[in-house]
């Protein structure tokens, strides 16, 4: 059930640039952009379950402060009067900060994260915190704090996670933009089953302060419905930040200038399985699709069948379900009762790894990164399927079909590139015949994105997708 050119002519379907743009112009105000988004979230929301917090007081003074300032000729910033959501493992100063864990349920962020710094600097407005699976451990959009963040698309369906609820707003139209977070997929696999546009930048080109629970792992990442949002939001975003020990000092790419390239010289290898995942026939044959595109731009593009080896699913469990169970340690004692119980179970057994089999693991997360390193120094990009499936019903952690794989590892696509660090996005390839989104990843070589976002914006106008929107909430099934 859904909709293609919708003749709705909605607020909440501007793009945030041409919101920007308005509020800049005078002919749109903050607190005007403001209510159309509250009232989208309120239509929203209870089917949804997008939001852990609603900071609507303190969106509406931000409103009020921002047009004051934009009266009295104050410069603007590039996101002036731009409403955006924030995800519960960012910290939002003076809000609650909840992990998704309902042991965290009465935690307060004493100041705000670096991210959200940037973004209050860029002007703009911070309507709520969205909800995660808990600690940002599982793939799906579960939380024993929230619930079950549905899929705009089919409400029987899981948003996707860990960025579950900003994936969900964004895709309903509460917001143009939204930021999340990345350890191991957490903004891709949503972007995919929500039919929207996630980056995750290289490691470092966003800074992550306070530091996270997964500091070699853990992006702070922009999703939007199309590229150029994606590409000023990250634009905020990106800089060097001392406080975070990854942080990349060199001056990152003009985002927004690199939608402009020509990508035609890019080399493109293509893998559908990556030699170890077993992708739905439709799925596969979606993306099979959306890769012809790539050579009608007049891409360079060769399939490969495994352009890593083995799949490093076990050494990227070691490291980060290890580095969430070192925070957690304390609750697991005191309180294992508040966290999910499959939860609970995973960081268990990552804790109970013999040292020496941990430091295994590392060592071998070197050598994987050097087989990735060699690979690109063939090819400027590379293609898959951003997950095996099109969709997850709600509740289910790990789909059917895919039985021996953990909380993460079932999506077999994603995890790859965040124990290498380098620049990857998810991108819509088209709808299954249920309607359902499905995603392509792109990944791009170490401090690669401008190639990222030139064949991103190239294809995007070859196969646009940001006029096709879910069905209304109200012609859902309940």
């Amino acid at each position: 059930m859904n909709q293609r050119d919708p003749s709705v002519t909605s607020p909440c379907w501007r793009s945030a640039r041409e919101t920007a743009r308005l509020i800049a112009a005078c002919e749109l105000s903050p607190e005007e952009a403001l209510a159309a988004t509250l009232a989208r979230l309120r239509t929203t929301e209870p089917r949804l379950k997008s939001f852990v917090t609603v900071l609507e007081d303190a969106a509406q003074r931000d409103a009020a402060r921002l047009a004051q300032q934009q009266a009295a000729g104050a410069p603007l910033g590039a996101l002036h009067g731009v409403t955006v959501s924030v995800k519960d493992l960012i910290a939002v100063g003076g809000a609650p900060f909840t992990f998704g864990s309902r042991a965290m349920a009465g935690n307060v962020a004493t100041a705000d994260a670096a991210a959200v710094e940037r973004l209050r600097a860029a002007g703009a407005i911070i309507v709520g915190k969205t909800t995660t699976s808990e600690f940002g451990c599982k793939a799906v959009g579960d939380s024993p704090l929230t619930g079950s963040t549905r899929n705009p698309w089919d409400t029987s369906m899981t948003a996707g996670g860990s960025s579950a609820g900003a994936a969900a707003s964004v895709a309903a139209g509460v917001t143009a933009i939204a930021v999340g977070t990345d350890g191991g997929g957490s903004i891709r696999i949503p972007a995919a089953l929500c039919g929207l546009f996630g980056v995750k930048a290289q490691l470092g080109r966003v800074p992550v302060f306070p530091v996270a629970a997964t500091p070699t792992l853990a992006h702070v990442c922009p999703i939007g419905r199309d590229v150029r949002d994606v590409a000023l939001l990250l634009r905020v975003l990106s800089g060097f930040d001392a406080r975070d020990p990854h942080s990349v000092r060199e001056r990152a790419p003009d985002y927004l200038a690199a939608c402009e390239r020509d990508p035609r010289n890019l080399k493109i290898a293509w893998s559908p399985t990556f030699g170890y995942a077993t992708p739905a026939p439709e799925v596969r044959a979606i993306v099979a699709t959306a890769v012809q595109a790539f050579a009608a731009m007049g891409c360079a593009v060769e399939e490969v069948a495994a352009p890593f080896g083995d799949d490093p699913a076990d050494i990227w469990s070691a490291e980060f379900y290890a580095g969430v169970g070192t925070r957690l340690a304390t609750t697991l004692r005191e309180a294992r009762d508040l966290l999910d119980p499959e939860v609970a179970a995973i960081v268990e057994r990552a804790l109970a790894l013999p040292a020496e089999q941990y430091h295994q693991a590392v060592a071998r997360r070197y050598e994987f990164r050097e087989r990735a390193r060699r690979f690109f120094e063939r090819f400027d990009l590379l293609l898959s399927p951003t997950l095996p499936v099109a969709g997850v019903a709600a509740g289910v952690s790990v789909p059917p079909g895919l039985a021996g794989r953990n909380l993460v590892s079932w999506v077999t696509y994603t995890y790859p590139f965040n124990l290498t660090g380098q620049p990857a996005a998810s991108i819509p390839a088209g709808f299954t015949r249920a309607g359902l989104p499905v995603g392509l990843q792109i990944v791009a070589r170490a401090y690669g994105e401008a190639d990222l976002f030139a064949v991103a914006a190239a294809y995007e106008a070859l196969c646009p997708w940001a006029q096709r929107r879910p069905a209304p909430m109200e012609q859902q099934p309940s």
